[in-house]
């Protein structure tokens, strides 16, 4: 420490430098941590994913495709399953009022 400047500024110094310090240090941690990212995020997502999600691709667009036709069967059978059931609670009402 030196006696010629004041404690106060001596202190305010030392302060800046060390928030300077801690700064530059968490700086290069980030840098060193997105560095270590990439490298794992390429490790666990080999080329083979790029494949798959091609075909994933494919895959979607065929559902796609084939869910339509699915959905045109069930609402289908749920219009047959549906006048079926309206025509046995006509005759049942039929029979009611006869009575």
């Amino acid at each position: 420490m030196d006696d010629e400047k004041p404690v106060l500024e001596q202190t305010t110094d030392a302060m800046s430098s060390a928030a300077e310090a801690t700064k530059e240090a968490a700086k290069t941690a980030v840098k060193k941590v997105r560095k270590a990212a990439k490298r794992v995020a390429k490790k666990v997502t080999p080329k083979k994913a790029a494949k798959k999600s091609k075909t994933a691709k494919k895959a979607k667009k065929a559902g796609k495709k084939s869910s339509a036709k699915k959905s045109a069967k069930k609402s289908a059978k749920k219009a047959a399953k549906k006048t079926a059931k309206k025509t046995a609670k006509k005759k049942k009402k039929a029979k009611k009022s006869k009575r």
